[in-house]
């Protein structure tokens, strides 16, 4: 059997048991939407090709993947305006910078995992040190992937939180990504943003005053019993969450944070300071050195002193499999992050 089977299996159970649904090779990359959630295509693409008609500065490089980061979108619409470097994301950074100095406005897009740990010290030297006008956009951050320790980029917050002139972004669903396309663009410097690419889950459309502002927390749902701040498709499972532990007569306050930095300390403090409540937050990410320690940080520095709880990856290689079955391995998963919180409470 071959590990990808062993993890559809539930530890302690046989495969005689009652049979249960099988999952597919398919699901290792595509099973972030819940069963029946509405989705939408490609909206990181779709959303660049819409802004560049209106902005001839824009430019969009990739390293080799770009139908696999949805800038194959943009590479259509406008060919002459893209540029394809191979595999070779140093050059990729490389050449963005350099088109930034020129003026225009490139969006370079990879895997979370090249761009952080590949090509860290080109986006470092020749980017973030210069504080130019490039855009990285990479595909697959986290846990979105089931194709073990290679693809999985579970420390990208913690490298990029640490590099100075470097605006950091963690979208939640398609309609975040479609706002966030055009904050970052006008934002003067240097951004990575986290991508969630295909078919993307819609999340926040159901939030009507919601509106992406960069550096800007939003409260979603609030509640007396629990804070729950989270980020990225974790923002999906926290509502998911919420309205689980609500038929539990748990109340639970969602405070979504799609920019990691700079972080919206006025925001999370305000939230933090309601007396009473449990903070969780729950973070697509490494335990060690992504959103959880960074609101801890800032919590501890203004002696805000509340039960504190963190939900995110253990700090170890993860293993390869289907999606939906690591989420509950490790503690991301809907049914995972309601038990978790029960037990706190």
């Amino acid at each position: 059997m071959n590990q990808a089977a062993k993890l559809d299996t539930p530890q302690g159970t046989s495969t005689a048991e009652a049979p249960k649904k099988r999952l597919t090779t398919s699901a290792m990359i595509a099973s972030i939407a819940s069963e029946g959630q509405a989705t939408k295509p490609a909206p990181f693409g779709h959303a660049l090709v819409a802004l560049a008609e209106q902005r001839p500065g824009i430019v969009g490089l990739s390293a080799d993947l770009s139908k696999y980061t949805d800038l194959h979108i943009f590479a259509n619409a406008f060919p002459d305006r893209f540029y394809q470097m191979g595999m070779a994301e140093q050059l990729l950074m490389g050449a963005a910078a350099g088109l930034a100095r020129e003026g225009f406005v490139p969006f370079a897009t990879t895997y979370a995992v090249f761009a952080s740990r590949r090509a860290y010290d080109f986006i470092c030297m020749a980017i973030a040190e210069e504080n130019l006008n490039v855009k990285i956009v990479c595909a697959l951050p986290g846990l979105t992937t089931g194709y073990g320790p290679s693809h999985q980029a579970t420390d990208d917050l913690a490298i990029f939180r640490a590099m100075p002139n470097l605006t950091v972004v963690d979208p939640c669903d398609a309609l975040d990504i479609e706002q966030a396309v055009p904050a970052i663009a006008d934002h003067q410097g240097p951004v990575y943003m986290r991508l969630l690419r295909g078919n993307v889950p819609l999340v926040l459309h159901e939030h009507e005053n919601y509106r992406f502002q960069l550096g800007k927390a939003a409260l979603l749902r609030d509640g007396r019993d629990v804070l729950l701040i989270s980020s990225g498709l974790m923002t999906m499972r926290a509502l998911e969450t919420a309205e689980a532990l609500r038929k539990d007569a748990v109340d639970v306050a969602v405070l979504h944070v799609p920019t990691i930095k700079p972080l919206d300390t006025e925001t999370i403090l305000r939230e933090a300071r309601r007396s009473g409540r449990l903070v969780v937050v729950a973070e697509n990410h490494s335990i060690v050195g992504g959103l959880g320690e960074a609101v801890a940080g800032v919590l501890m520095r203004e002696s805000v002193h509340v039960p504190f709880r963190q939900i995110a990856l253990p700090d170890a290689f993860l293993d390869a499999g289907a999606l939906p079955t690591l989420h509950d391995r490790y503690g991301i998963s809907t049914t995972s992050m309601s038990a978790s919180i029960k037990s706190w409470l």
